[in-house]
């Protein structure tokens, strides 16, 4: 009788606490979430190799240093209203679906990004063309808000849990391809209509196609289903409602607990920590790939004085590093672990900023291609792992708009603000290695996250089950669970029976 007690104690799983996956949803999942990435992207592989462009057509009277700060400065602009879209939107996939809100959020970004492409210019309308800028990079920031964190948590919920890495790479994969159309495609048109053709019309035609990418994108979005783990969670929402409700009424605690603010209390109060270790592997993740991807053509063509097109060539190759090499990283991150990846990153970042600039600093084209490419190798440690790293940090009830907070918090105060921050203390400075010593502050600091971040690699989600590919994983996973259930019940049994025995 004992024994059996001590069984029940912790219950072994059975067939029906383990999801076994669909692999056309998930292909479908992975697909839509990723697309929604490329259009972001997109757009920002565009801004950033546009900046010194828009800076001519937006602020035409300020100098050419002025002028490309006050065009990251709109650019930075759209990363302070993120934390606002992560508040509404974050709080709101938890509560009505990730589909829903992933779907509305595609739509805000593609119009907003295809409007930029029929802004007139300030010499037509004056100050208010600046100003019309500023609103559609706003309503852009606004809608990344729940974008990222809503395609993370949506691809982490379908993915079995030894795929997650493999799978969640896929995300980021989709932002690199995105950037990489975006600056090839401002880099062709460099080179056919030249500077003048760019400024008189040229730039509007990359804002132009977001429209239709975003078409195809809500498509995808709206075939999608609920994830299997949001779906269980509403389920049992909706069956503990309707127990209070035999019992006697709601239950005001947990009418409040489930409330927007009471989310929001609880994220802050119960789960600070994995907040504040998500905010940090945001920002070593973030303050390199925008160093990278925003801040580094600007860096080699105003301040080194490098050609444009040669600038664009080396960061659009280095980009195409990072997409073929990313799903390797995250098959890797499913094999030796999620740590290992960020740690050796970090590390890295800290050994290998200054000596990645200095080459850069070089000039000419092998020693810059050698340094972008090291930056490269140091950006996809973050961007193969963070997509299947952050979801497992917090709940299933409380995921989406846990991650959305956190994340757009570390990246509207740190990683968007990094061209900004960084072209500026270039000028106040005159130091033309401030990227480096920027990249290794962050490299400490993801360093410390990491040391706090537990191990996620083939576990379960938080407050979800475990996730298999096949019918004959889940049978062998309960099986070895009814094992292990066993076998911790005879070990408690004999040190019962037999506590002076050495074990």
């Amino acid at each position: 009788m004992l024994r059996i007690l001590l069984r029940r104690r912790k219950r072994p799983l059975s067939a029906e606490d383990v999801t076994v996956t669909d692999r056309p949803a998930v292909r479908r999942a992975v697909s839509a979430a990723a697309l929604g990435n490329t259009m972001e992207w997109f757009d920002f592989g565009v801004y950033a190799y546009l900046a010194g462009t828009l800076g001519k057509v937006f602020f035409p009277s300020s100098s050419p240093g002025a002028q490309v700060v006050s065009t990251f400065a709109t650019f930075a602009a759209a990363f302070l209203v993120r934390p606002l879209g992560g508040l509404v939107f974050g709080p709101l996939g938890d509560r009505i679906g990730r589909q829903r809100v992933l779907a509305a959020t595609m739509i805000m970004m593609a119009v907003s990004t295809f409007a930029v492409g029929f802004l007139p210019s300030y010499n037509a309308i004056g100050f208010a063309a600046p100003i019309l800028l500023l609103i559609c990079r706003l309503v852009q920031g606004f809608s990344t808000g729940g974008e990222y964190a809503g395609a993370t948590t949506y691809i982490a919920e379908y993915a079995p849990d030894t795929r997650r890495g493999f799978l969640g790479s896929w995300l980021d994969f989709g932002t690199f391809v995105g950037y990489s159309l975006g600056s090839g495609l401002v880099t062709v048109l460099t080179a056919v209509l030249g500077d003048d053709g760019l400024v008189a019309w040229g730039w509007r035609l990359p804002f132009l196609v977001a429209g239709p990418l975003g078409l195809i994108g809500l498509y995808m979005r709206l075939r999608l289903e609920e994830t299997p783990a949001f779906r269980r969670e509403a389920e049992q929402a909706h069956h503990d409602a309707e127990e209070a409700r035999a019992a006697g009424g709601e239950d005001p605690v947990e009418e409040a607990r489930q409330s927007g603010r009471g989310r929001l209390k609880e994220i802050f109060t119960r789960h600070w920590q994995a907040v504040l270790i998500c905010m940090g592997l945001v920002l070593l993740y973030n303050v390199t790939n925008y160093m990278v991807t925003s801040y580094l053509p600007t860096f080699m063509t105003e301040t080194l004085g490098e050609d444009a097109l040669t600038a664009q060539l080396l960061v659009l190759g280095t980009m195409i590093v990072v997409a073929l090499t990313i799903t390797t990283v995250g098959r890797t991150s499913d094999r030796w672990g999620r740590r290992p990846v960020f740690l050796a990153g970090s590390a890295a970042l800290i050994a290998l900023a200054v000596p990645a600039v200095l080459l850069i600093r070089v000039g000419g084209i092998l020693a810059p291609a050698f340094g972008c490419l090291i930056l490269g190798l140091l950006l996809v440690c973050f961007a193969g792992t963070s997509a299947s790293t952050l979801p497992a940090l917090f709940p299933t009830r409380l995921r989406y708009g846990a991650l959305s907070i956190s994340f757009n918090i570390s990246v509207s105060l740190f990683g968007g603000t990094t061209p900004l921050f960084v072209s500026a203390l270039v000028q106040a400075t005159g130091s033309d290695m401030i990227p480096a010593y920027y990249l290794m502050a962050a490299g400490v600091i993801g360093l410390i996250a990491t040391f706090f971040l537990h191990e996620t690699a083939g576990k379960p989600l938080r407050g979800s089950g475990p996730m298999v590919e096949t019918e004959e994983q889940a049978h062998q996973l309960v099986a070895r669970s009814r094992a292990d259930a066993g076998r911790r019940a005879r070990d408690v049994w004999i040190r019962l029976r037999h506590p002076w025995a050495r074990h």
